[in-house]
């Protein structure tokens, strides 16, 4: 049996350390490298949204778009890995080191399989079921933070699976960028915490209007509140009209801005 943690974690370490050196990523065992693109600067556009097309053009609800170096590997996986699989451990190997949820979808929630594989990464054998698709862009911690990871996950109706994973590295600072609030919801549902070290001060009011925005999305969710500021982003959530029943404060010592699930 493949063990998919271990190979991945290893690529992961690898690109964090070179950044947009993704040939130094070390595939999967028996996959097959069937589509690598060298560094080159480009204009880049990734989706913050589920993707459609209106009148014959690409929507979605947001989007990060710069000039940068980008790189890309295809791997076909073996049998046995799972597109899935393969997904949830590299998102798990990179998040694992540091690097920051922007967006996160699966399956239908992504929209069409046949937008992201030819309109976002030009690439026709990413294309297959919707519902056994996921896409995740993910942002390096600093000192790499204007370098983006985006991996996509895709099984065709051949049953043949593939990951694809792409490095952006901007030419310019990014700037703040916000994940969504239903990717939010989405990791904290998964990992059960949501970590923000940067979040060591006040409540941030943007911060604050996503992660309401995020938690009310499921009102049945309860979540423990830790950090040196903690009761002061209860407090401000709770002006968001989440319910203080739904919230309680933890450890004050805490680093940033540390958010547990109650399950």
């Amino acid at each position: 049996m493949i063990a998919p943690r271990r190979w991945l974690l290893a690529a992961a370490t690898s690109l964090l350390v070179t950044t947009a050196q993704a040939a130094d990523y070390q595939a999967p065992l028996d996959s097959r490298l069937v589509d690598q693109r060298p560094a080159v600067e480009q204009e880049r556009i990734y989706p913050l949204g589920a993707l459609r097309k209106i009148s014959g053009k690409l929507r979605m609800d947001g989007q990060v778009a710069a000039r940068g170096e980008v790189h890309s590997m295809t791997y076909e996986l073996p049998a046995g890995l799972t597109a899935n699989d393969a997904f949830t451990h590299a998102r798990e190997a990179f998040q694992g080191q540091g690097a920051h949820t922007l967006y996160w979808c699966q399956a239908r929630d992504c929209g069409e399989s046949s937008l992201w594989a030819n309109d976002v990464f030009s690439n026709a054998r990413l294309y297959g079921a919707d519902e056994q698709q996921a896409f995740v862009l993910l942002r390096l911690a600093a000192p790499e933070q204007d370098t983006l990871v985006a991996i996509y996950s895709i099984t065709r109706g051949n049953k043949r699976a593939y990951l694809h994973l792409e490095t952006f590295v901007a030419g310019e600072a990014l700037g703040e960028i916000l994940p969504t609030p239903a990717t939010v919801l989405r990791e904290l549902r998964s990992t059960g915490e949501l970590d923000y070290s940067g979040l060591d001060g006040e409540p941030a009011t943007a911060w604050v209007s996503l992660l309401a925005r995020s938690l009310q999305m499921d009102g049945n969710l309860r979540v423990v509140i830790s950090g040196s500021h903690a009761a002061a982003w209860r407090d401000a959530l709770i002006g968001e009209r989440v319910r203080a029943a739904r919230l309680e404060t933890g450890q004050p010592e805490a680093a940033g801005l540390h958010i547990e699930l109650i399950r």
